[in-house]
């Protein structure tokens, strides 16, 4: 007995120190905002690696003299630089972008709640937002022309995943838009095969999911025998299925945290093919936004270049000539005009420098048709690189 109480103490200290923690966490964080707005005149990047490789390597050392590891310290602090650049990068873009600032938004997305769209809009307008009013649609189309006709504010559309490559039917609808590119946000995908009563994988018969998934997922798949695929539109879609029918042979593929919105339990986790996978989304409007200097920016666009030999390449060139990161090279038919290729490219430079700028008007003068789909911050925050010798030493 004195040995539970001694057990129930240890953890009131624990409960009480993840509370100062909790506390210190939000004070750091309410530093780093202004940081930020000390940027925001000084017009001085968000990010200073080098800083936070020192950061990082002091960190290191005084955790060394308190007994913590080393990459657990590292890791721990990885963490928060991301969430401060965040945190900086959301208040940089408000600054910049006056005209959008409210505490509610509209969003659509494909599926219901649960699919992994569901999840990204929830993790992107984490920093932007008070309150998000979902609209769950049945397909791409539908997202695009709810946003065209003004009835929700934005559109999460999956474009491309680690695993299953470039998602075509998005590339195909944005030919025809107006809207912009205004936000994006990768997310890991982790599948997992989830079920709605207690049950083992021998008695499952049929698994439910959205195509992406199923092709993601194909060689667990492949092994096992007797097992019936039905698509559906969306995962959530598929995760209501199998919560409804209260089935000990009927699975789905989604995540753990989207099936614990419909009481579903992970069967079998980490089934994709590939360890690491992830799915990168990108967010439409109406209206394009300004994306401030001191924020790495990313913009899209397409362009058709003639049918003659190296067309494409002197294409390329204009970029490399001009010091212009391209990020992404998507080549798409163009609809009613067979044999001909729409290019889609994603560079790293923000529209507004002289540099893109120049760019864009020499590539002009050497292509058919050329059109920026939007500029928007880069969201993907790179982990700050440690020296081998700081983690070595530790």
């Amino acid at each position: 007995m004195s040995e539970e109480l001694d057990l129930n103490k240890i953890r009131e200290k624990i409960t009480v120190l993840d509370q100062k923690l909790l506390e210190l966490f939000a004070q750091r964080r309410a530093l780093t905002l202004n940081v930020a707005k000390s940027k925001a005149h000084q017009i001085r990047p968000v990010r200073d690696q080098q800083r936070e490789q020192e950061l990082l390597v002091r960190l290191i050392t005084e955790g060394k003299k308190l007994g913590l590891d080393a990459h657990y310290v590292t890791s721990i602090f990885q963490t928060i630089i991301e969430d401060s650049v965040l945190n900086q990068q959301a208040y940089l873009q408000q600054l910049a972008n006056p005209n959008i600032q409210v505490p509610t938004v509209s969003v659509a997305f494909l599926g219901d709640k649960g699919s992994y769209s569901y999840l990204a809009c929830h993790k992107y307008f984490s920093r932007r937002a008070e309150k998000i009013i979902e609209t769950g649609c049945q397909s791409f189309g539908e997202i695009m022309q709810l946003v065209e006709a003004g009835h929700v504010d934005y559109g999460m559309l999956p474009i491309e995943n680690t695993s299953s490559g470039s998602i075509n039917e998005v590339y195909d609808i944005l030919q025809h838009t107006n809207l912009s590119i205004v936000g994006e946000i990768t997310r890991p995908i982790e599948h997992c095969l989830l079920t709605s009563v207690n049950t083992s994988l021998d008695k499952i018969k049929t698994i439910y999911a959205h195509g992406q998934p199923f092709s993601q997922c194909s060689n667990f798949l492949d092994k096992q025998q007797g097992i019936r695929i039905e698509y559906c539109d969306s995962t959530a879609d598929a995760m209501a299925r199998v919560y409804e029918l209260q089935d000990e042979t009927v699975a789905v593929i989604g995540s753990e945290e989207g099936g614990q919105l419909y009481k579903l339990h992970a069967l079998e986790k980490a089934i994709a093919n590939q360890a690491e996978n992830h799915t990168r989304f990108i967010l439409v409007s109406r209206k394009p936004v300004e994306v401030a200097e001191q924020i790495p920016a990313k913009t899209t666009l397409i362009l058709a270049t003639g049918q003659n030999p190296g067309a494409l390449v002197e294409c390329l060139l204009v970029l490399k000539n001009n010091g212009i990161n391209m990020c992404k090279l998507e080549s798409r038919p163009i609809q009613g005009r067979p044999w001909e290729e729409m290019f889609y490219l994603d560079v790293e430079a923000n529209l507004k420098s002289l540099t893109l700028q120049d760019t864009l008007r020499e590539l002009t003068v050497i292509t058919n048709f050329i059109k920026v789909l939007g500029c928007y911050p880069i969201e993907h925050i790179s982990p700050t690189k440690v020296p081998g010798s700081a983690l070595a030493d530790a």
